[in-house]
C-alpha cells in the first residue's frame, strides 16, 4: 500500500476558480426572493370608493350644528349653551325616523370645540353624525 503525501511532479497546477458553489448559493438566494416578494406585494383586494361630490340632501328632521372660531354653538342658526345643547339632542334623538346631525365646523376653530359636540351627541345616542365642508377648488 502506497500512499503519495504531495503533489506529483507530472499533475499540472489547477488554476481555475471553482464556481459550483458559487451558482449554489445564487440560486439558493434567488429561489428565496421568488417565494417572498409575492407575499409581501400581496394586498387584499378592496373597492375604495372614487370621490364624489354630492350636495347635502337636507331633510326636516336633520338637525344643523355650526361651531365658529370662538366654540360659540349655534342650533340651526340658534346660538345654544352646552347644557342647552344636550337637553335638545336627547329630544331629537328619540325621534323617528332617527334624524342625522350635521356639523359644520370653523376652520380656524380648534378641534375641541368640535370634539365636544361630538361627545354631546354620543351620549345623547345620536346614531348619524356628518360634518359638512366645502369641496376641494377645480383644477382647470
Amino acid at each position: 500500500m502506497a500512499m503519495q503525501v504531495g503533489q506529483a511532479e507530472d499533475d499540472d497546477l489547477n488554476s481555475q476558480i471553482n464556481t459550483t458553489p458559487l451558482v449554489d448559493v445564487m440560486l439558493v438566494l434567488l429561489i428565496i426572493f421568488l417565494i417572498t416578494i409575492p407575499v409581501v406585494v400581496q394586498n387584499i383586494p378592496v373597492d375604495l370608493p372614487l370621490e364624489r361630490n354630492l350636495p347635502t340632501q337636507t331633510k326636516p328632521e336633520n338637525v344643523v350644528i355650526a361651531v365658529d372660531r370662538d366654540g360659540n354653538v349655534f342650533w340651526n342658526n340658534q346660538f345654544v349653551d352646552d347644557a342647552e345643547l344636550f337637553r335638545r339632542l336627547k329630544e331629537v334623538a328619540v325621534k323617528q325616523p332617527r334624524p342625522e346631525v350635521h356639523i359644520r365646523g370653523d376652520r380656524e376653530g380648534r378641534y375641541e370645540f368640535v370634539g365636544r359636540v361630538v361627545y354631546d351627541c354620543q351620549r345623547a345616542g345620536i346614531l348619524k353624525i356628518g360634518f359638512i365642508t366645502e369641496p376641494p377648488p377645480r383644477s382647470g
